[in-house]
């Protein structure tokens, strides 16, 4: 029988003692509506109404072309994961097939466009609900910075299901 991943069995041998350190906190439904509602995206909503004023149908055609390209990209993610699973998302992938400089670069860049996203979210979100709320958007964008900022920081847990119903609104 195979133990879990960093379980230590106990010296009777019988029965495994937790792991200690990191412990996982989201469940399934969370990761499955953290990814949909990260692919959709709040930009989506905003940015894709000019596209499709200025180019017409032919942006239905590009969003195509582009969601194949990134489809091919993520199965091939997933391929390697399955294969060799290891802590450190993409950059420890760019590092095993690239070497130490393509993995530090690959790593720095993830966390990049995640700085920048979240700006560029909190922006979108509060011009979407600039429709509804009378406030200066720069105020609407600095309470949902303020807000996800204090969720992240409570647990993971509360992380997982604030994500997972705010992907739920996206989606629907």
């Amino acid at each position: 029988m195979s133990e879990p991943v960093g379980a230590k069995v106990s010296e009777t041998g019988a029965t495994p003692e937790p792991p200690q350190g990191l412990r996982t906190g989201l469940r399934r439904r969370h990761m499955t509506m953290i990814g949909i509602g990260g692919a959709i995206g709040a930009g989506l909503f905003v940015g894709s109404g000019s596209v499709i004023r200025t180019a017409g149908p032919a942006a239905v055609l590009s969003y195509a072309a582009a969601g194949l390209v990134v489809l091919c990209v993520l199965r091939a993610l997933g391929e390697m994961v399955v294969a060799r699973p290891v802590a450190g998302s993409m950059g420890e992938y760019a590092r095993l097939a690239m070497g130490p400089f393509a993995g530090f670069t690959v790593g720095w860049l993830y966390w990049y466009l995640y700085v920048i996203l979240v700006g560029a979210e909190a922006v979108a979100g509060a011009a979407i609900l600039g429709a509804w709320i009378d406030l200066d958007q720069w105020v609407l964008s600095a309470g949902l910075l303020v807000i996800m900022t204090a969720v992240n920081l409570l647990s993971v847990k509360s992380f997982g299901e604030f994500e997972f119903w705010f992907a739920s609104i996206k989606v629907v």
